[in-house]
């Protein structure tokens, strides 16, 4: 299976709470996720992500970092470098 540098596989593994943030950060849900390798292990040190597509602790995600960590929003107004922008829907169609 081949997989965009840009996009990469994690599981969301928790939540994060933030008393005070970037106004344009407001109503947006920042998770914790944890890079996996293409055997669904994990891989490096887990990072704060925000949520862009309604991801759930546990759920196996597609999250992208850079610039293109910006495009599911206003540009301009976010400032962000991880991003989710993917649900996987089952597990079984990454580890085949």
């Amino acid at each position: 299976m081949w997989f965009n540098e840009l996009m990469q596989l994690a599981r969301v593994i928790g939540t994060v709470v933030a008393t005070v943030k970037n106004d344009s950060l407001s109503g947006r849900k920042l998770l914790i996720v944890q890079t996996l390798n293409a055997n669904l292990e994990p891989n490096g040190k887990p990072m704060v992500a925000i949520d862009s597509v309604g991801a759930g602790v546990g759920e196996l995600v597609f999250w992208c970092r850079g610039k293109e960590a910006s495009f599911p929003f206003k540009r301009e107004d976010t400032p962000t470098d991880c991003t989710i922008v993917g649900i996987v829907d089952s597990e079984e169609h990454v580890t085949r």
